[in-house]
């Protein structure tokens, strides 16, 4: 009876985690807007409510249950139900804010999924594997399919459509490819991921996404330390500087032409065009500092900062962006949310006993989300979802660390005391409880 016990509880575990695996390539690898054909069935719609049946079916069978999850868990819980009162409450479109919210809010899902049905670092690799393969692929895809079409934009659909959501992707994704690059066994696994990571490096310079290469700059020094100088592999840094230098010189003219449309110096169309999408940013900026003012609180709800702006674009700074449109409520969890992530990372890089496949993942999680920190400053990715999967990561391999610790100490019930340390054991107890010490 076990024995069967177990079998079925691994069959619904199973069957969770490759409804948790395909919700995550639904929403990495955009299949349909690469594939013909495809994006006549509503394919997020299915892997979010299946995502949703998998949570369902998981209650109870998981190895870890509802009462374990993190505080950061319980905090992304409350921001989204702040976003969902800002959507109500909105003075600016209701409607509009709630059906953001509803669609933003099936992170939350993914997220519990993945805290409750990861419990190995094998199945840990198997979802970062899909994130990381799918936007290399997709970045592959994209040159492909646009290789005359200006800085990539609306090549993919979705979140890949906008030059700097692509660029953010390929930044937070960059650190798990190169990890993997360093695991791989074999030379063509090591030549994949190689070619990967270049196509990846290529399509953000093609995207010609200023915050996007300034973030590959402070991300990418962050995964060198850790892979390259702490991890005593010097030669990343002489490959980093090699590849860097020729994929600058053959795909990032127009990167170059941008950064020097911020001093003004430029006439060229491409130059006219920054200079002008940087003197717009400054203006939202503004505007997004003026909503956060007349609505402090809760903001004007997710989505609507375009409206309120009336200039039909995003505040391009995550936290502005939160703040506009959540208020300082929302801007206030979100921080918290994501400071537990470090805190995860802080308490990791603490324990001594890890294995060298954990340390590079550990790494790559670090470089990853400072590689987050930073692009917010300079892109409306508040909702997207890779940063709050990251975080998620952490949280995996923290009560995995955890786990294998209390495995570890043998249960108190467990040990033979002699019978006269027992009676001393309970007599200095029931003193401690006289003295109201528990």
């Amino acid at each position: 009876m076990e024995r069967v016990a177990k079998r079925r509880e691994k069959e619904v575990l199973s069957g969770a985690f490759f409804w948790l695996a395909a919700f995550y390539f639904i929403y990495c690898a955009r299949p349909t807007d690469i594939v013909p054909g495809l994006s006549v069935i509503p394919l997020a719609k299915i892997s979010g409510a299946l995502a949703m049946l998998s949570l369902l079916l998981s209650a109870g069978k998981t190895p870890r249950s509802f009462k374990d999850v993190p505080i950061e868990g319980k905090y992304l819980v409350v921001l989204i139900v702040i976003l969902f009162a800002s959507g109500f409450l909105s003075p600016v479109w209701k409607g509009g804010a709630v059906s953001a919210t509803i669609d933003f809010s099936k992170v939350y899902i993914g997220w519990l999924l993945t805290f409750l049905l990861i419990t190995t670092l094998k199945r840990l690799r198997t979802i970062i594997f899909i994130q990381s393969a799918s936007v290399a692929v997709v970045s592959i895809m994209a040159i492909v399919k646009g290789r005359s079409i200006p800085r990539l934009s609306g090549v993919i659909g979705g979140f890949y459509s906008n030059p700097n959501d692509m660029a953010f992707a390929i930044v937070l994704s960059l650190p798990f490819c190169l990890a993997f690059l360093l695991t791989a066994k074999g030379v063509p696994r090591k030549v994949l991921w190689l070619v990967g990571i270049l196509g990846m490096l290529a399509a953000l310079m093609l995207t010609a996404s200023r915050a996007g290469f300034i973030d590959l700059v402070i991300s990418g020094t962050v995964c060198l330390w850790h892979f390259g100088v702490k991890g005593k592999r010097l030669y990343l840094i002489a490959a980093a500087i090699f590849f860097g230098a020729v994929l600058m010189l053959g795909t990032g003219r127009n990167l170059a032409r941008r950064f020097a449309a911020i001093s003004g110096a430029g006439n060229s169309r491409l130059e006219i065009a920054a200079e002008g999408s940087y003197e717009e940013r400054k203006l939202l900026m503004f505007k997004a500092v003026k909503a956060v003012a007349h609505y402090p609180i809760l903001g004007v709800g997710d989505g609507n900062f375009v409206v309120y702006s009336g200039m039909w674009k995003e505040v391009h700074a995550s936290y502005l962006q939160i703040a506009a449109e959540g208020g300082l409520a929302g801007l206030t969890l979100y921080l918290m949310f994501f400071f537990r992530g470090f805190a995860n990372l802080r308490f990791l890089g603490k324990t001594g006993n890890l294995d060298s496949e954990t340390i590079l993942f550990v790494g790559a999680l670090k470089s990853s989300l400072i590689g987050f920190v930073v692009g917010a400053c300079f892109a409306p990715e508040a909702y997207q979802f890779f940063p709050y999967f990251t975080v998620c990561y952490t949280s995996v391999l923290v009560a995995m660390v955890r786990e294998r610790g209390r495995a570890e100490v043998p249960a108190l019930s467990s040990v033979k005391w002699p019978r006269q340390r027992l009676v001393g054991f309970h007599a200095k107890q029931g003193r401690l409880g006289a003295l109201g010490i528990r």
